[in-house]
């Protein structure tokens, strides 16, 4: 009669584990590309187009002037804010803008974490006294140094201009 052979160390089975490993692996892959993909995002790159540009300047600009008129209410004067971020971003590009930059968060204008323009609120005095406040946005979407200027001015009575706008597409 044939003997049954000894039993040795019993194998394990390992199919569970290697297929963990497997899904781990393959998860942390798929996280890594992901994580790569998403970089420009996250430093709110990645360029905007002109039409992109042009909308969110009209918009901004608008909400800053807004920005600027509701602290006059509040504070009775305006404050002048000069041009920033400097220079004028350029071919679309979103660059930072601090959430604490002094005297837009004392205004209480926010465009977001990245911007494609940079802002100005100008303060002068016209000829009979009164202020005369321009808000400005401005861009330089093809890079030739060229910068495409979206204007709004405030009346004395905290009136709006419509937007006026030069060189746009720059």
């Amino acid at each position: 009669m044939s003997t049954p052979p000894e039993p040795g160390p019993a194998r394990p089975r390992n199919t569970g584990v290697r297929v963990g490993i497997a899904v781990t692996v393959f998860a942390a892959m798929a996280a890594t590309a992901l994580f790569i993909v998403r970089i420009p995002a996250m430093r709110g790159g990645g360029a905007a187009s002109p039409e992109q540009v042009s909308n969110e300047a009209r918009i901004q600009v608008l909400a800053l002037c807004d920005a600027v008129q509701g602290f006059r209410d509040e504070h009775g004067d305006y404050v002048p804010i000069a041009p920033y971020p400097v220079p004028v971003p350029q071919r679309g590009e979103a660059v930072p803008f601090p959430k604490d930059h002094e005297d837009f968060q004392r205004i209480g204008f926010d465009p977001g974490p990245a911007v494609h323009l940079q802002y100005e609120v100008r303060v002068e005095e016209s000829p009979v006294g009164e202020p005369e406040v321009s808000c400005f946005a401005r861009a330089d979407t093809d890079g030739d140094g060229l910068n495409a200027v979206y204007r709004i001015r405030l009346d004395a009575n905290g009136m709006t201009t419509p937007v006026e706008v030069e060189r746009e597409g720059e």
